[in-house]
């Protein structure tokens, strides 16, 4: 390394100059990011639903949506089952999916630290260097000195530092910020997408155990009913077409079984995944419909507060605020840029005499450097980069759209799903009560052996209605929740899980 010395009246014009430039320049280009603005309206639906009410075989079961109420961190709580909660803590523990996320945010984090100390802070290194080097006479002008071999030592601090003069760094460590946000986001969308798929996989697979429970209870008076029409068929009150309908019954419950223990053990095994485990370890013991309790009261936020709590907006909204911190980028390239360096060390052509009298040596200098003509490169990548903010404009609306229209949707379910668990549990117990009738009428000889069959096959179905109509409707209560965001905001208050 070479050293030239400066005399103090240079440095001082460099100083001047790039506190003149840094004063003329100090601005920061745009476009400067506003969240967007909220919705204008107050309801997801017109004539929006505020209450639903519905009826079950358990007992009256009622529900009110209310609007205004903040929802609880932990929501699957409001459940009231003891295995669903822990079935979800520990998917939200030990899933991979979580993981991943967790580790895609500590990157951005320190991506952005890593940026802002290379870009916010001066660079300063240490370097120690020795040369071994011939210099001829000749090139100084003295040719019959001959050529002078020695070994050069030199030992020197260097500092670089690139002045922000139209915000360029700061928009884009403001970029570096916004891709933290949309990775946080990120992960509250994880976290909230796998307790949902949980919370709906163990309403499932206690809808399924219920089916298997009612088909095969249903099953056995079917098999019961069968020894009863085989031996009025030998006492020859029955005919053998009576015999072979009622195996035929029977045959078909029986077909029904392998279908439903698939499904059960298929749930079983996604809950194992979900939950970071093999699904040789599935289990699905102890669910049933009536271990979960249906939410009395369901918290309902306004839009305006939805797209402050939705993990999708919010992360859409990331996206716009980098698109926009990357338009500012382009705008500052098309303006000046000034680094400024320095160096002081010592050199010398022994090591011992490093940093000793007279080895002294230094600089500073500064650089401006002005786009003039890049084939119009620089406007085309501002051009590009808004477009790109339009993008990220229309995508966040779109995003925003496809959130209310998620809670509209879910609304509208809970509301139709409330007036068809009533009428389901209206079905069964008319239809329990009518075969109850036809059984002991067509054992006392009073009616056919077709109309029994009927009532039979219509209390099966109806049953098995009435269970699937519950599933549906806690399955949209679970959707419900997770459409409106899921409470992670109130995590810190409640504690983490």
């Amino acid at each position: 390394m070479r050293y030239r010395s400066l005399k103090p009246a240079r440095v001082s014009g460099i100083l001047i100059l790039v506190t003149g430039v840094a004063a003329l320049c100090s601005c920061t280009v745009g476009p400067d990011f506003h969240a967007p603005a909220a919705p204008d309206t107050d309801h997801y639906v017109a004539g929006a639903p505020i209450a639903t009410v519905g009826t079950s075989d358990r007992g009256a079961q009622q529900q009110t949506v209310v609007a205004g109420q903040d929802i609880p961190a932990q929501w699957w709580d409001l459940f009231h089952s003891e295995p669903l909660d822990a079935l979800v803590r520990t998917a939200l523990h030990d899933s991979p999916t979580v993981v991943a996320a967790e580790a895609a945010l500590r990157s951005a984090q320190e991506g952005y630290v890593a940026q802002r100390g290379a870009s916010v802070y001066p660079q300063v290194d240490g370097q120690f260097e020795v040369e071994r080097e011939a210099a001829p006479g000749a090139a100084f002008g003295f040719p019959q000195a001959g050529t002078s071999t020695f070994t050069l030592f030199d030992a020197a601090v260097n500092v670089s530092y690139k002045f922000d003069l139209v915000g360029a760094t700061r928009r884009q460590l403001e970029g570096l910020a916004a891709q933290t946000d949309y990775q946080r986001w990120q992960l509250e969308a994880a976290r909230l997408t796998l307790a949902g798929n949980v919370v709906t996989t163990v309403i499932t697979a206690a809808a399924l155990r219920d089916q298997l429970d009612a088909t095969r209870d249903i099953l056995g008076t079917e098999r019961d009913q069968l020894g009863i029409v085989q031996r009025q068929h030998t006492a020859g009150a029955a005919s053998q077409g009576d015999v072979l309908t009622q195996q035929a019954q029977v045959s078909q419950l029986e077909a029904t079984l392998p279908g439903l223990e698939k499904s059960l053990a298929q749930a079983g095994h996604r809950l194992a995944v979900l939950s970071g485990q093999t699904p040789d370890r599935a289990s699905t013991e102890g669910l049933s419909l009536a271990a979960l309790t249906l939410p009395q009261q369901l918290p309902l936020s306004l839009p305006a507060k939805l797209v402050r709590q939705r993990p999708d907006v919010l992360a859409a909204e990331a996206q716009l605020h980098e698109a926009s911190a990357q338009a500012g980028v382009a705008t500052a390239n098309l303006y000046p840029q000034l680094t400024l360096s320095g160096s002081i060390g010592s050199e010398t052509t022994s090591i011992t005499d490093l940093f000793g009298p007279g080895t002294a040596a230094w600089n500073i200098g500064g650089s401006l450097m002005q786009p003039l003509f890049h084939g119009g490169e620089l406007r085309a990548k501002r051009r590009q980069a808004f477009a790109n903010l339009d993008q990220a404009t229309a995508q966040y609306r779109g995003t925003v759209l496809s959130a209310l229209q998620d809670v509209a949707d879910t609304l509208r379910a809970l509301q139709e799903d409330a007036l068809a668990v009533e009428a389901d549990a209206r079905a069964e117990a008319a239809a329990r009560d009518s075969l109850e009738i036809t059984r002991r009428q067509f054992q006392a000889g009073g009616t056919s052996y077709v109309n029994l069959l009927i009532a039979q096959r219509q209390y099966a179905q109806a049953r098995l209605t009435r269970i699937q109509g519950e599933m549906a409707r806690m399955t949209d209560c679970a959707a419900l929740l997770q459409s409106l965001g899921g409470g992670w905001w109130n995590r810190d208050s409640q504690g983490s899980r």
